[in-house]
């Protein structure tokens, strides 16, 4: 199920004009982990952390161990992950840094997508 901050972030992406993400993406050959948002092509993965300041399954001991568990693995495979909040979602900071990932990890020549993602100013 989505949430309303992931939502908001897709809003973003897409107003951006960034490329489109898979949504929900299983990545994962074994487990059954999946990512808020996923650029397969650019080994780039943004994921969402709700209730951070409200005592959610992100900040408690075993949901924080497994969400340990899930992003180290992901960077075993070769995938960059960005956790964002809330606050990084409304203050522009996740948008900002999901550009500057996309342009350092595409396969695609800097050149021919800057004008999808944007400068890396501001």
């Amino acid at each position: 199920m989505k949430s309303k901050l992931e939502e908001s972030m897709a809003l973003q992406i897409l107003e951006a004009e960034l490329p489109k993400p898979e949504r929900e993406m299983r990545f994962h050959p074994i487990r059954r982990w999946r990512f808020d948002f996923y650029w397969p092509i650019f080994q780039v993965a943004l994921e969402c952390e709700g209730a951070v300041f409200a005592g959610g399954r992100h900040t408690r001991g075993s949901g924080f161990t497994g969400d340990c568990e899930k992003y180290n693995e992901a960077v075993c495979m070769g995938i960059s992950v960005l956790r964002v909040t809330s606050q990084h979602i409304k203050d522009g900071s996740a948008l900002k840094w999901l550009k500057a990932a996309l342009n350092g990890r595409g396969n695609i020549p800097i050149g021919s997508r800057s004008d999808k993602l944007g400068s890396s100013e501001g």
